[in-house]
């Protein structure tokens, strides 16, 4: 089963969002939005930066690793990006939800 996003109000009344793996367990959460089209965007961010955003360690066991470098933090790649293949699945399952949206919020 493919993972899904899920948009909820919390106990504020605010719009959220939280991505669940395919086996129900959250795996992240988005931020508090005022507005239901601003929590779509937050997905759609999430969709279109995540894929290739490197994992950037600012742990202090990260910078102390890098003994007698610069201060910038380390960053290492995620893996492979995701097939096209691999890929479709998970748009198909997404595209309902976003074609159903209105007019997004700039």
């Amino acid at each position: 089963m493919a993972g899904k996003f899920e948009v909820y109000k919390d106990g504020k009344g605010k719009h959220r969002f939280r991505l669940k793996a395919g086996n129900g367990q959250i795996i992240a959460t988005g931020e508090t939005y005022e507005s239901m089209a601003a929590c779509m965007n937050g997905i759609d961010s999430v969709r279109n930066h995540a894929a290739g955003a490197p994992v950037v360690d600012m742990t202090a066991q990260g910078m102390s690793a890098r003994q007698g470098m610069s201060a910038k933090p380390m960053t290492k790649p995620m893996g492979k990006p995701m097939t096209k293949s691999a890929a479709k699945p998970m748009a198909k399952s997404m595209a309902k939800p976003a074609a159903k949206r209105k007019a997004t919020v700039a």
